[in-house]
């Protein structure tokens, strides 16, 4: 293995462990948990030896850590289409029917390496990585991380409810021009807020388009929500029902819209998709009420 980066300590005015000492002292390893990862997998060197957590620091030591071997990932040769990209992060439009990660080869994760340019940062994930999940059947943005420190920095701003997600579904019947959907999923608490934007109507049955912002985070929770409001997704097989009318299409939800800030830049991204090709058709094929 090829040494990645290296720190030489200068003077220091107390002793020190290396577990406390080294938390951050690489680009790679901004967090105590990848120093600890690190050091069980021997990936850290102290003057040339397999560093312990338990060594004790002293100036002028050398401090190496060492690139992890890159796995044998197989890479997905389905052409996505990229929305933005930088060193340090991606967003890219993922198709529907395609899983965003998991125990499968044909999956959105698997395809980075063959659409996204290598990270050449210092901390460059050894592939990109997706910072959060579509379901399946759910079309739109998905924001990728290309660096370590991108991706630890992602992560807190989810956590932190400060990147804003919107989405867009066809739904069956009517609703209030405005509602927030607050019921629990699996005993923890959901808030979705809803926003009318127009009402069909299809051969006598109405149908929706809406604009949903999940303030949390739960599975499937527009689609529980919006089901247990009453109005399902059409072409939720899970939670709701088909349309006779509309047999084709599968999920009506699309990830439309996206707004965070840069964690390298400060740069306010903000990024807006235009409704998918089948929404586009239904309300060609439908009329205002």
């Amino acid at each position: 293995m090829k040494i990645k980066e290296t720190h030489i300590v200068p003077a220091i005015t107390e002793k020190i462990r290396l577990q406390e000492y080294a938390v951050s002292i690489f680009a790679s390893l901004p967090t105590k948990s990848s120093l600890k990862k690190a050091l069980k997998k021997e990936l850290i060197l102290l003057d040339g030896q397999p560093a312990k957590t338990s060594d004790w620091i002293k100036e002028g030591q050398k401090i190496e850590f060492l690139e992890p071997e890159e796995q044998n990932k197989k890479v997905f040769s389905l052409k996505l289409e990229i929305i933005f990209e930088d060193e340090f992060l991606a967003v890219i439009h993922k198709p529907a029917g395609i899983p965003t990660s998991g125990n499968y080869f044909k999956t959105v994760e698997n395809a980075l390496a063959f659409n996204l340019k290598k990270s050449t940062v210092k901390d460059a994930l050894p592939s990109p990585l997706p910072v959060h999940r579509l379901d399946n059947p759910t079309s739109g943005i998905l924001l990728i991380a290309k660096s370590k420190a991108a991706q630890v920095a992602l992560n807190r701003l989810f956590e932190e409810k400060e990147i804003q997600k919107s989405y867009q579904a066809l739904v069956l019947g009517t609703l209030p021009t405005s509602v927030t959907l607050n019921d629990r999923i699996e005993e923890k608490e959901a808030e979705t807020s809803i926003e009318v934007l127009e009402h069909f109507l299809l051969k006598n049955e109405n149908f929706s388009l809406v604009k949903a912002f999940p303030k949390t985070g739960r599975t499937h929770q527009i689609r529980i929500h919006l089901s247990t409001h009453g109005n399902p997704i059409v072409g939720d097989k899970i939670y709701g029902k088909t349309s006779e009318f509309i047999k084709k299409g599968g999920l009506f939800l699309a990830a439309t819209g996206l707004e965070f800030q840069h964690p390298v830049t400060k740069e306010n991204m903000a990024f807006e998709l235009s409704l998918p090709k089948k929404f586009v058709e239904f309300k060609r094929l439908s009329k205002n009420p």
